[in-house]
């Protein structure tokens, strides 16, 4: 019987007390006679403890999981996701403004016909109504004069309904709100594509985003904009212009750094506000008042025009000869047909809202002039030069066309002396 025998030995370094442990071991197994040897490989003679991830009884060392701190990337991270949720909500809001302006347009157009349609039925019952005071036909005379009467009091009160509303005025409102929401949308993904977003970036998106709630309300009541205001304002959907400090590419004249601004540019900007100001605000805010005027005058006419045809209309008959009733009844809803096809299929409303909003994109433009003029430190401002060619594409000229505003700015320059508007796209 072959004989195992086994022996191993543990080598303890002297040389070191690092707790490192080496295991020799041998096997030897007897050959009996005649056996052919066979070679095995070689194993190597130590092992060391440490290779096998074991850890002496002794060893202090514990290992403790620390908690994750919140890297840069990680908060850049954070500020990106918050940038594209109110991104998706800005997208939605578009949305829902384009179907809404959709609606409010199909009103003014099914109120205008509508109205038109049942003023001039009832005038051509009131005048079937007259015909028949006479002759056999005269009991037949309650039918048509009750309908004319039913008709007319029916385009009355619609009238004093839509030209409360003004549909076609609704309707431009949601047209530039969309235009302004996904300009708004197209800023966050370029702020987001262009450089790393900063918390200020967050805080200018929603205030952003609840003034433009503030100057274009969705629902229709309780918090529909005035469409008769006392006073005429520019419509204003931005927030309070403010300077941001950012890291600008800074060139250096006469030592100083310049971020594009010199003294010439500042002329330039000083006489473009002075006239948009004097000139193409004030045009659209004085054409604005006018529109006004004649939107009222229609919105009240229409109605009464509507209410005396109904009165008339009930008249008819008594006395039998009088032709005043018939007069009133029928010429009174041709007129208010009238009216009402020059307001609403002439859109009055929407032609006030339009110059409202365009006194107030000028307005916009002044605010930006003068938030970078007032910044005392010019590294601060945005970018000069690109800042001109901006002004310059809102506005719609050249860029030397800009230089020719810069005597303007001057103060021995009377407004009297201004005779050209700063804005050629309206």
């Amino acid at each position: 019987m072959a004989t195992l025998q086994l022996g191993s030995n543990y080598l303890l370094s002297s040389s070191s007390f690092s707790n490192q442990r080496r295991i020799c071991a041998s096997l030897h197994v007897p050959s009996p006679p005649g056996a052919k040897t066979v070679s095995l490989p070689k194993l190597p003679a130590l092992i060391q403890v440490e290779e096998l991830g074991l850890k002496g009884h002794n060893n202090s060392d514990v290992s403790h999981t620390q908690p994750h701190q919140p890297t840069t990337a990680d908060k850049d991270d954070r500020l990106v996701a918050k940038l594209l949720a109110i991104a998706e909500a800005v997208a939605d809001r578009a949305e829902m403004h384009a179907i809404i302006g959709d609606q409010r347009n199909n009103w003014n157009h099914l109120f205008l016909h509508s109205i038109n349609s049942i003023n001039l039925t009832a005038s051509l019952m009131a005048g079937i109504s007259a015909a028949l005071t006479v002759g056999e036909a005269a009991p037949h005379l309650s039918a048509f004069k009750l309908s004319s009467v039913v008709l007319f009091t029916a385009a009355t009160g619609m009238m004093l309904i839509v030209n409360k509303i003004q549909p076609s005025q609704l309707a431009e409102e949601q047209r530039n709100a969309t235009r302004l929401w996904k300009q708004l949308e197209r800023s966050i993904h370029n702020t987001i594509a262009h450089r790393e977003p900063a918390e200020s970036d967050i805080e200018e998106a929603l205030e952003k985003v609840l003034a433009l709630e503030k100057a274009y309300p969705l629902p229709l009541l309780p918090e529909m904009l005035e469409k008769f205001p006392e006073t005429v304002e520019p419509t204003r959907w931005w927030p309070k212009i403010q300077r941001r400090g950012q890291e600008t590419k800074k060139a250096c004249v006469n030592g100083m750094a310049s971020n594009g601004w010199s003294k010439e540019l500042e002329e330039e900007m000083l006489g473009i506000h002075r006239v948009l100001k004097t000139k193409d605000e004030e045009q659209y805010v004085r054409l604005g008042k006018l529109v006004l005027d004649i939107n009222k005058t229609l919105a009240i006419s229409g109605p009464l025009f509507a209410g005396m045809a109904a009165i008339g209309a009930g008249l008819i008959g008594s006395p039998v000869d009088s032709p005043v009733p018939v007069l009133v009844g029928v010429v009174g809803g041709a007129l208010a047909a009238v009216v009402n096809t020059v307001e609403h299929g002439g859109q009055v409303g929407m032609v006030f809202e339009l110059f409202r909003n365009c006194g107030g994109f000028y307005r916009r433009l002044q605010e930006e002039i003068e938030s970078n003029l007032r910044e005392s430190e010019v590294e601060k401002r945005e970018d000069g030069e690109l800042f001109r060619m901006k002004m310059a594409l809102q506005l719609g000229r050249s860029l030397s066309e800009l230089k020719g505003f810069a005597s303007y700015a001057s103060p021995s320059s009377q407004d009297e002396d201004i005779k050209e508007f700063a804005g050629k796209l309206f």
